[in-house]
C-alpha cells in the first residue's frame, strides 16, 4: 500500500469514521480506552451474540489516528466470530510492532504498516484495540 492511499484511508475515516455514535442498549458492552499523556477518550460499544460481534460502535474524542483506527477496526469486526476477532487483533497488534504478519486479513487497516516508525503514535493506533480486548477477555470470563 502506497503512502498516498494510507494517507487518503486515515484521512477519510477521520474525516467521516464509520460506526461512531452513542450507544444507550444495555445490551451493548462499554468499554473505555484513553490515552492519559493525549487528549484520546474512546468508548467502545459492542454487541455480541451467540459468539459472534454483532456490533459496534465508538464515541468520544481522540486524534486522527486513533480516530481512524477505531474506526476501520468497527468495519472489519462487526461480523466476525470471537475467534476471528482475536485473529485480526493479534495480526494489528503484531503489524504495529514490526512483527510477521497477515495482511491480507487487516484490510484498510493495513494503513498503518509504518506507524512503528512514530513509536508515540502506536499507542494512539492501538487504542481501540486495548479496549476491545478487554470486552472480548471479560466476554470469555463471563461464558466460563
Amino acid at each position: 500500500m502506497d503512502e498516498e492511499l494510507k494517507r487518503e484511508i486515515i484521512l477519510e475515516h477521520y474525516q467521516n469514521p464509520k460506526n461512531k455514535e452513542t450507544i444507550t442498549n444495555n445490551h451493548y458492552i462499554k468499554m473505555n480506552s484513553n490515552n492519559e499523556s493525549c487528549i484520546d477518550n474512546i468508548n467502545l460499544y459492542v454487541l455480541i451474540e451467540e459468539d459472534r460481534i454483532k456490533d459496534i460502535k465508538f464515541d468520544g474524542e481522540a486524534c486522527a489516528i486513533s480516530t481512524s483506527s477505531t474506526s476501520i477496526m468497527t468495519v472489519n469486526l462487526i461480523g466476525k466470530t470471537i475467534e476471528e476477532a482475536n485473529k485480526y487483533i493479534k495480526n494489528f497488534e503484531a503489524m504495529v510492532n514490526e512483527q510477521d504478519y497477515d495482511e491480507e486479513i487487516l484490510k484498510e487497516g493495513n494503513a498503518y504498516n509504518t506507524i512503528y516508525k512514530q513509536n508515540n503514535r502506536k499507542h494512539c493506533a492501538l487504542l481501540p484495540y486495548i479496549g476491545i480486548k478487554k470486552i472480548l477477555n471479560k466476554k470469555d470470563k463471563d461464558n466460563l
